[in-house]
């Protein structure tokens, strides 16, 4: 039994570490980089080209949860969204949201983190395309910007398409524990590792174009998982968007410079260094592309200029 100076003692410490752990939530912006200075890429992406938004949910938080600063009261609906990427030599999904076992697949998450996550669920990509009369065969791949269960959640209702991952992802997902337990126990899942030949991009050291044309570019960005990835997409009216994962979960985390709280870089990511260098990085290009559409995975103001998917696609 404890005695009541070591209680005491014990409190005090409780107190610190409350104090500690609540200290990180407070603004503290990181360093304001200069914007980007090297030359704009070339970009020829076909007329046809279009992106479409495919909802499956939405997680519950709150701008304290997303990035350091912000308001514990102001409340912010994580969008769970797939996103097609229509494109004439083949189209790609960039992640799948929440599929039809999602309610498993939250069940493999540690404890703590069912007890902060409150999700809802709607409707998954699948039966989105399925609805629309999409042609699965003209679906090449999914492109994951990285393996955790809100992400990869679809990928069994997509079987016969390949999951493009990287080589460093790959490797996480077979030893990322539980973390990539969900798919790790998805069964025939034909993965297509890519590497990054195409030279630097947007201030990225390297990339992988994936038709040549500028259309669809992908660049590594490790940190919130070894093998994470921004995928760079072009429109032909020169539109460009960045789908930027989980770098960060809200756009304050790159406009602002504001990363995630200790505890949640903690929960989350991998490295939180290389996070931090591919924020500045993108808030560099951003100062100098201001029109760049920055789409953080879970930020459903990035969604707003990307059309939903209509009840029938037109053709090429």
């Amino acid at each position: 039994m404890k005695t009541p100076q070591k209680r005491d003692i014990a409190l005090v410490w409780l107190l610190i570490a409350i104090v500690c752990i609540g200290w990180t939530f407070l603004p503290d912006p990181l360093p304001d980089p200069s914007a980007w200075t090297g030359t704009e890429p070339q970009a020829n992406p076909p007329a046809g080209m279009a992106l479409y938004q495919l909802p499956t949910g939405s997680i519950h938080r709150n701008a304290a949860f997303a990035y350091r600063g912000g308001s514990p009261f102001d409340e912010r609906e994580f969008a769970v969204t797939a996103v097609l990427v229509r494109h004439p030599k083949g189209d790609f999904l960039i992640d799948t949201g929440f599929g039809r076992g999602v309610e498993e697949h939250f069940q493999k998450m540690p404890a703590l983190f069912r007890a902060l996550t409150n999700y809802e669920h709607t409707l998954s990509a699948d039966r989105r395309l399925y609805d629309s009369g999409y042609n699965f065969e003209q679906l090449r791949g999914i492109i994951l910007t990285h393996a955790h269960w809100d992400h990869v959640s679809g990928v069994p209702q997509f079987r016969n398409t390949s999951v493009w991952v990287t080589a460093e992802e790959r490797k996480f997902i077979k030893d990322g524990g539980v973390l990539t337990s969900v798919i790790r126990e998805f069964q025939d899942v034909k993965y297509h590792e890519y590497a990054f030949s195409s030279g630097p991009y947007l201030g990225f050291d390297e990339s992988h174009d994936v038709y040549g044309d500028g259309s669809i570019v992908i660049v590594p960005a490790p940190g919130h998982t070894p093998g994470s990835v921004i995928v760079f997409l072009t429109l032909a009216n020169k539109t460009r968007y960045a789908m930027i994962g989980d770098l960060a979960w809200q756009n304050e985390g790159v406009l602002e410079r504001a990363e995630r709280s200790w505890f949640f870089r903690k929960m989350a990511d991998h490295n939180h260094e290389d996070v931090r260098q591919n924020l500045l990085r993108m808030t560099a290009l951003v100062k100098r592309f201001p029109e760049m559409v920055l789409v953080p995975a879970h930020e459903a103001r990035g969604y707003e200029t990307i059309a939903l998917l209509p009840w029938s696609i037109p053709p090429f």
